[in-house]
């Protein structure tokens, strides 16, 4: 004779148990599985069953209940990291749906996107011209004044034009850090454009009429 099944050793556990734990007021019976796969049953949990898996039965043998093993240290850190990325995921969702209703809100249609873009980008460059006119003024009067310099070319340089020389030199400088910025700008611009454009296809490309 083969051995008992499962089902069949918990049936016996239940008979084992006394009869008013059985039926005393419809009282609810625990039973888990032991260390060895043996059911362990009683009218309270039974210490065994501390930390595992456990079912509350009805005195007539059906399971009202089932109650799961507590987490491990190493499931409670997964389910955190998985709880941790659903928020994220669920922030990203949140913050995209805002940027997509300002986007919708901003232009009423393509052509109106096209037209701010071509505006941000013509107010853009136009700053960048006058930042290079800027330099170019510099570059000449700095010209001029090495000119002046030669004449002093085995003579100490008189303080003035000592000065002039170093005021614009660091002038260039920081116009040079300008135009380097100004033409980032410029650049961002046109990434923010062609993104929000593309975004803006998605979002109405089921309003868009067929052809």
């Amino acid at each position: 004779m083969g051995l008992p099944r499962r089902a069949d050793l918990l049936l016996l556990a239940l008979l084992a148990l006394p009869f008013g734990a059985q039926a005393q007021g419809g009282r609810t019976i625990f039973c888990c599985e032991d260390d060895a796969g043996r059911p362990a049953c009683g009218d309270t949990l039974p210490p065994m069953c501390f930390g595992k898996a456990y079912r509350e039965i009805s005195p007539q043998g059906t399971v009202r209940r089932y109650v799961a093993a507590p987490l491990t240290a190493e499931e409670i850190a997964r389910r955190q990291a998985e709880e941790r990325q659903r928020k994220a995921e669920e922030a990203r969702a949140l913050q995209q749906r805002r940027l997509d209703e300002a986007l919708l809100e901003t232009y009423a249609s393509l052509s109106d996107l096209d037209a701010q873009r071509d505006r941000s980008l013509a107010d853009a460059g136009k700053s960048m011209q006058e930042q290079r006119r800027r330099l170019e003024e510099l570059e000449a009067r700095r010209q001029k004044l090495a000119e002046e310099q030669e004449f002093y070319r085995d003579r100490e340089l008189p303080p003035e034009l000592a000065n002039e020389l170093r005021v614009i030199e660091a002038e260039m400088a920081a116009q040079r850090v300008v135009l380097d910025a100004k033409t980032r700008e410029l650049e961002t611009i046109r990434s923010r454009f062609d993104e929000d454009r593309r975004r803006y296809l998605e979002l109405t490309r089921d309003a868009q009429p067929r052809r």
